[in-house]
């Protein structure tokens, strides 16, 4: 028996199906390769589905799903999540993230603020997130959706304090108006609002922009927090980063002053782990250890709300502030 000929034979018979058997080996290897600080326990299978009902039964979507959070069985078990505004098509492609990318996503749904505020009743929350993908399809970006929906929580669960997690809101054309002064138009329609905290991540350093940030740059994201501050000093603002991408601790540190120079707030700093085999490699986890050191530089920086560690994301326990690593 001719074995090689039979072996090539198997392996032009299915060639889709033995790629798929490659990529879910080199995958689940990657898994196990996490070191023992990522990895974490799920959360009560009851806890995690109670939020799920209320959430798919209103077909509203959350980042915690759509960006496979290695939070949400915590943030599920406790009864909190993120909502993710406008679809779950981003008009962006960024490198790193999970969410689905489009340039034509869906129509609004009309009925959206409402179901959001309906979910947070029945979830008893106190301090939500309202977070949304990239609409540069929108006149205005959907600032203004993001306010309905901040009207509509109000109304419903008038004790309810509402964080906003922003896009840029750059891009589009006017006859009459520049791309910057958009931008400013947009941001102040989400600022006259109020909300509780007014957070825009810049995500990574300034050299690594252009290859985790596809279709956003770094000034263009400080530009954000300055002009949220420069409208209403008091609302405070937050920004994070990933960490892992190739970044050195300089340039960490850089980043961390040039959002204290744009007078940000409160900050993020976690570790970016890659939700699929199609996304950015990671280069480096950084370690708890590491990560105290960068909270405490933040600390010395002059944040005042700091939350630095491998599993820190954007709205992770964003109600609970506290100044700590």
């Amino acid at each position: 028996m001719d074995l090689s000929f039979h072996t090539n034979k198997s392996a032009t018979s299915d060639p889709d199906g033995i790629a798929r058997q490659s990529h879910r080996a080199i995958w689940r290897g990657e898994i196990s390769a996490l070191p023992p600080w990522l990895r974490r326990p799920i959360g009560k299978a009851s806890d995690i589905s109670t939020v799920q009902q209320i959430i798919r039964a209103r077909q509203i979507h959350t980042i915690c799903e759509e960006g496979r959070c290695p939070n949400r069985g915590e943030c599920y078990a406790n009864q909190t999540a993120t909502f993710l505004l406008m679809g779950p098509t981003c008009t962006r492609a960024c490198a790193f993230c999970q969410v689905d990318k489009g340039h034509s996503p869906l129509p609004l749904d009309p009925e959206e603020p409402a179901k959001v505020a309906e979910a947070v009743k029945l979830l008893g929350l106190r301090y939500v997130v309202l977070t949304s993908v990239a609409r540069d399809d929108l006149p205005d970006g959907g600032a203004s959706w993001f306010v309905k929906t901040m009207a509509a929580i109000g109304e419903e669960n008038p004790e309810t304090e509402i964080e906003v997690l922003t896009p840029d809101f750059w891009g589009g054309k006017s006859a009459d108006k520049s791309t910057a002064e958009l931008q400013y138009e947009r941001i102040a329609t989400v600022v006259a609002a109020n909300p509780a905290c007014y957070n825009h991540n810049i995500e990574t350093v300034r050299r690594l922009q252009g290859k985790v940030r596809r279709g956003a740059k770094y000034e263009q994201s400080l530009d954000v927090l300055r002009i949220v501050k420069s409208l209403n000093p008091e609302i405070p603002t937050k920004s994070g980063l990933m960490l892992g991408h190739g970044e050195s601790q300089d340039e960490i540190v850089e980043a961390m002053l040039d959002l204290r120079q744009a007078k940000c707030d409160r900050i993020t700093l976690g570790q970016y782990m890659r939700p699929s085999l199609a996304h950015l490699p990671v280069v480096k986890y950084w370690t708890p250890a590491e990560f105290t050191e960068l909270g405490a530089i933040a600390q010395d920086i002059g944040f005042t709300h700091i939350r630095s560690g491998p599993l820190v994301r954007s709205s992770y326990h964003a109600g609970q502030w506290t100044v700590d690593s």
